[in-house]
C-alpha cells in the first residue's frame, strides 16, 4: 500500500484538491494535524482510523521523528495511509522529512500537493499578493526558524529585495521581525496585514502598518502580509452575509450536508450535530411492503416528506406499480425526491403543510376511494382525520420512525459556542433539548415552518425566525434576512461597513 501526503490547503474544505479527496476515501488510516478541519476527516470512510499528531505552539502530541516512525510502521503494515497536511505538504509544512523517512524505509509513498496558506489566506482577505504597478514579486519566508539551522533569516536582505513579503509561522517573533525589516529599509508606514484562521469561518483581519501592527492583538495561525498590497481591501470573503455565525445543523446526518453546504456557502460555520437518526418501522416495513404491493387498490398516495417519499419508492419493483394511482407530496422536497425516482406528483400544496393539503385535496368519487398515507411513526392526526373528514377510506402506515441520534464530546462542545440553531422537524426540537437541555439552546432559533416553530414554543422557546417558505433554502433565506436586519438595524442598504461592524458574538440571554 501507500502512504500519501496529502495537502489539506489553508482551511476551507473546498480547497482541498481532487486528487486530495480520492486518496482520503481510500484511507485506512489518516494521520492529521492541528490545522485539518474536520469536515476533511469526514471525507475518510467511517471505519479509518483517525490519530491527531496535533502540534501547535510549543506542545507537540508527537515529535517528529514519531510521527515519521509511525507512517513508516503503518505503511510497511500495508495500510493506506493518508498524512493530511495544513497547506501544501513540502511548503514549511516537514513533508520533505517525511518523504525522505519513507524512502529511506523502502515504503511507497505518493505527495499530493496542497494550495498553500501563502497565497490563498491573503486572497480570501482580498489581499492580492501581486499587483502589475505595484508589486510584481512575491517572497514567502517562515518567521519560525529552526535553532538546528545554525542562524536566521537575513531579515535586512528580504527588505531589500522589494515586492510583497509573505510571512509564515511569524506571531511568535513578530516584534523582532519588524526591528530587522525597518533596519532593512522598509518606512514605518509600509502596509501590513495578519489574517488569522485564513479560509475558515473564524478569519479575522488586521490591517495597519509595519511600525502598528504589533499593537493590535496577533495570534496563530496567521499569515502576514507587508508590502503596498496589504492596503488593498478587495473583501469578498468576510463580507458574506453570515459570516462570522455559528450555526447548527440538527437535521440526520444524511440530509445534513445540504443545509450545511448553502450555510457555508453564504460565510456561516455551519456544525453538523443531528439530534436524529432516520431508522427503519417498528415492523422493519412489513406494512409499508404489504400496502406497497397492493397500490392499485388506492386512488392517491400522500407522502409527507422526503425521507417517507424514498421509503416508499424503495418497496415499489418501479413505476409501473403506480398507474392509475395519483401522489400528493408535501412539500417541494417531497417532490424531489419522487422527482428522483422518475415519479411527478400530482399534487403539492401552495403551503407545504398538512392543512394546505387538505384545502386542495379533491373529494371522493360517489362510489368512495382509498387514500394510503406513508409517514413517520410519530405524527400529527390533522392529515388522516381531515382525509376522512373528506369522505375518504385512509390506510396509515408507518414508513420509518425517529431515534435519538448519539451525542459527542465535540458536538456539546459545539453547542456551547454556537450563535444559532436551525430545526427543520418537530422531532429535530424534541430531540435537540432531550439531548442538550433547554439552557444550551443558542441565542437565535430558527424554524422551517409553523409546525416546527409550534413545538419549540410549547417547550417554552422563542422564535427568531421562521420561514415563509418551507424549505431547506427557504429557512436559509428567512435566517440572512434576519441576520442582515439585525447586524445594520437602520442601514438597509447593507453597507461593508455595517456588516464587518455588527458581527454576532455572545450568547443571548432572557429567553422567553
Amino acid at each position: 500500500m501507500t502512504v500519501y501526503l496529502v495537502g489539506a490547503g489553508p482551511g476551507d474544505p473546498g480547497l482541498l484538491t481532487v486528487r486530495g479527496a480520492e486518496v482520503l476515501a481510500l484511507a485506512d488510516v489518516v494521520v492529521y494535524d492541528r490545522l485539518s478541519v474536520s469536515a476533511l476527516l469526514d471525507l475518510a470512510p467511517p471505519e479509518a482510523e483517525r490519530i491527531s499528531v496535533a502540534k501547535s505552539a510549543g506542545s507537540a502530541v508527537m515529535s517528529q521523528s514519531e510521527i515519521d516512525a509511525l507512517l513508516v510502521e503503518r505503511g510497511r503494515a500495508g495500510q493506506t495511509v493518508v498524512r493530511l497536511k495544513g497547506g501544501d505538504p513540502f511548503v514549511f509544512a516537514r513533508g520533505g522529512e517525511e518523504a525522505a523517512a519513507l524512502r529511506a524505509a523502502g515504503v511507497d509513498y505518493e505527495v499530493v500537493p496542497g494550495i498553500t496558506s501563502a497565497i490563498a489566506v491573503p486572497a480570501y482577505a482580498g489581499i492580492p499578493v501581486t499587483l502589475r504597478h505595484s508589486s510584481t514579486s512575491f517572497t514567502v519566508v517562515t518567521g519560525h526558524e529552526d535553532p538546528d539551522k545554525g542562524g536566521e533569516l537575513d531579515w535586512e536582505a528580504i527588505a531589500r529585495v522589494g515586492g510583497t513579503i509573505v510571512i509564515l509561522m511569524g506571531v511568535g517573533r513578530w516584534p523582532k521581525i519588524v526591528e530587522r525589516l525597518l533596519a532593512g529599509g522598509l518606512a514605518p508606514t509600509t502596509p501590513a496585514a495578519a489574517v488569522r484562521w485564513g479560509t475558515r469561518p473564524e478569519q479575522r483581519s488586521v490591517r495597519a502598518t509595519l511600525a502598528t501592527l504589533g499593537d493590535h492583538e496577533l495570534a496563530a495561525p496567521s499569515t502576514i502580509v507587508v508590502g503596498a498590497v496589504a492596503a488593498e481591501d478587495l473583501d469578498w470573503f468576510e463580507s458574506r452575509p453570515l459570516f462570522g455565525t455559528t450555526v447548527l445543523v440538527t437535521r440526520p446526518r444524511h440530509q445534513a450536508s445540504s443545509l450545511a453546504r448553502r450555510l457555508r456557502h453564504l460565510g456561516a460555520d455551519a456544525l453538523e450535530v443531528p439530534t436524529i437518526e432516520i431508522v427503519d418501522p417498528s415492523d422493519e416495513g412489513a406494512a409499508l411492503r404489504d400496502a406497497a404491493g397492493r397500490v392499485h387498490e388506492y386512488e392517491w398516495v400522500v407522502l409527507t416528506s422526503p425521507n417517507g417519499a424514498a421509503r416508499f419508492c424503495d418497496v415499489l419493483r418501479d413505476g409501473r406499480d403506480l398507474a392509475g394511482v395519483k401522489l400528493a407530496a408535501i412539500g417541494p422536497g417531497t417532490a424531489d425526491a419522487l422527482a428522483a425516482r422518475n415519479l411527478v406528483a400530482d399534487l403539492v400544496p401552495e403551503r407545504f403543510v398538512a392543512e394546505s393539503l387538505l384545502e386542495a385535496f379533491p373529494l371522493p368519487p360517489s362510489g368512495g376511494g382509498r387514500v394510503l398515507l406513508a409517514r413517520a411513526a410519530v405524527a400529527r392526526d390533522v392529515l388522516p382525520d381531515g382525509l376522512a373528514s373528506l369522505g375518504w377510506d385512509v390506510d396509515v402506515v408507518e414508513a420509518y420512525r425517529t431515534v435519538p441520534a448519539a451525542v459527542s464530546p465535540d458536538q456539546r462542545e459545539a453547542v456551547a459556542r454556537a450563535d444559532a440553531v436551525t430545526f427543520t422537524s418537530s422531532s429535530t426540537v424534541d430531540r435537540f433539548l432531550a439531548a442538550y437541555g433547554p439552557e444550551a439552546v443558542p441565542p437565535l432559533v430558527a424554524c422551517i415552518g409553523p409546525i416546527t416553530a409550534d413545538t419549540a414554543r410549547r417547550h417554552g422557546l422563542r422564535i427568531d425566525v421562521i420561514a415563509d417558505v418551507h424549505t431547506i433554502d427557504g429557512l436559509v433565506d428567512a435566517l440572512v434576512t434576519h441576520v442582515e436586519a439585525a447586524r445594520h438595524p437602520h442601514d438597509h442598504s447593507g453597507s461593508e461597513g455595517s456588516r464587518r461592524a455588527n458581527r454576532p458574538g455572545g450568547r443571548r440571554s432572557g429567553r422567553a
